[in-house]
Formats: C-alpha cells, structure tokens, sequence
C-alpha cells in the first residue's frame, strides 16, 4: 500500500467503517467496509471487528492505522466509555488492537478524528487561529484545534452551564425529548455556544452530526461573533480524519526514533575506571 494511504477505523454503535484514505485530498481510495457493532460490545469482540475491519485493506507493515472511539482516549487507554460497559474503562485499546490485527494502529476519540479531518481537508481546511468542532447527536461531542494542532479529548459537550449539564439540553436528542420546535431548540443552543465563545474565543465553529444536513433551519439563527458552519465531511469524517492524524502521529515517532538514535551516536563512550 503506498505511504501516500492511510487505513482509517470508526467504531460507532451500529457499525464500525473502515476505509483507505488518500492523504492528499481525503478522499476514500477504496470504498468503505461496514461490519455491524457486534453485541454486547465487549473490548474484546469490538477488537476482533476493528481488526476485520484493518485486514479486509491488506495494508502494509509501515501504512499508519488510525482508530476513533467513542470515549476519552489517552496513550491508547480507554478513559470514559459513556455508552458502552464499563468493562472497557483501563483498557488499553491501542494493545488489544495490535493484539487481533496484527499491525500496530493509533487511537484516539471519535469526535477528535471528526474535527482534525475537518481541518485537514474538510470545513475548516487552511484556517488558522482556534477552531471550534461540535458534533450534535445523541451527545455533544467536541474538537479543539489551536494553529493546526489537535488539543484532544476536550469533551466541551459536558460543560455545566447554569447547574446542567450541556448536552443534556442542547444536544440534537434533546430537541426530541424535550419536545422542542426549532426556535426553542436555538434558544438551547445559543446559550451553549455563548459560553463556549466566553471560554475559547473561537475563530471557526464547525457543526457535524446528522442534524447538520437541516444547517440551514438553526445555523442562521445563531448570534455569535465567530462564523459557525456546517462540517463537510459528513459520514466520513471520523474514517478520514482517524486516518490522517494517524499518518502524522506515524511521522511525529520516526522522527523521536531518529533522533534518538542520532543522540545516542553522539554520546561518548564511557572508558572503564583503572
């Protein structure tokens, strides 16, 4: 597989997708793979599938394999799990991964692939300053992207604004439980992007999730003062952009590698003491 293509994997809760990404213009070089969440979603069955998934590519040793969960991901370990068991929580996933496919891969959060591919190719492609990512679903999830680098597992979805938690009555699902029309789901929404405003400063605020295909009935009635968009990506955002970040994060350790073996060249040897 040419170092010009990178595997990208989303676990989400009906399905996991996986798919070859072209790193110069996003774009799939093959079509997507989909493989039905299997349950229960134990760590260990998800693994298997995730490693289905890779395979089905054939990607060579040195192709960069990127994996998004839906959880806070650190070093690999699982941290939060919000709607799988809580068995997954310790688990390194990144190990378990490598375990049942065979092939090293990098992990990170769901919402994190969707606002780096977003900024790589997507929506936001060629913005500087602070980029603000939230996708609207059964949750909201969040990106964070400072002068192009990704400040992970932000989960600005959880904020406490006025003694609630956020997501609780802003997210998409929340129009639908709460039995609100459009005008009164924007009422929920602004108060969120408002504070979200307070503490960022955004430049950029890209929208992803389903509901991003209605933009035009909530997006243009939003007052702020950084333009809010919808995400370009769509489906395909956390495939790609799991896939681009682990390209980079692929580069970022050949580069620690090599400099490391360089500095151990230049240390000197220690003669023995008479």
């Amino acid at each position: 597989m040419s170092k010009k293509i990178a595997v990208g994997v989303d676990i989400g809760g009906t399905g996991i997708k996986s798919a070859p990404v072209n790193l110069k213009n996003g774009k799939f070089a093959e079509e997507r793979y989909r493989i039905p969440t299997p349950q229960p979603s134990t760590p260990d069955a998800i693994a298997r599938t995730v490693a289905k998934c890779i395979t089905r590519f054939e990607p060579s040793a040195d192709t960069a394999v990127g994996v998004a969960f839906p959880g806070v991901i650190q070093h690999g370990v699982v941290k939060t799990a919000a709607n799988l068991d809580e068995s997954w929580i310790g688990v390194n996933l990144r190990e378990l991964i490598r375990q049942h496919a065979g092939h090293d891969v990098f992990v990170m959060n769901d919402a994190d692939a969707a606002g780096f591919g977003e900024h790589r190719y997507g929506a936001a492609h060629g913005a500087d300053g602070v980029i603000l990512m939230t996708t609207l679903g059964t949750g909201i999830g969040s990106a964070l992207i400072a002068d192009g680098e990704l400040v992970p597992n932000t989960e600005f979805g959880h904020t406490i604004i006025d003694g609630e938690i956020a997501e609780h009555w802003a997210a998409e699902s929340a129009r639908t439980r709460l039995d609100l029309d459009w005008d009164g789901w924007i009422v929920n929404l602004q108060r969120f992007y408002d504070e979200m405003e307070k503490l960022l400063w955004p430049d950029l605020i890209i929208v992803g999730g389903g509901v991003s295909k209605s933009h035009h009935m909530f997006l243009p009635k939003l007052n702020l003062r950084a333009p809010i968009i919808p995400a370009e990506l769509r489906n395909g955002a956390g495939i790609v952009g799991a896939a681009s970040w682990a390209a980079a994060a692929a580069k970022r350790a050949d580069k620690r590698e090599k400099a490391s073996a360089k500095d151990a060249q230049k240390k000197p040897s220690k003669k023995p003491k008479k």
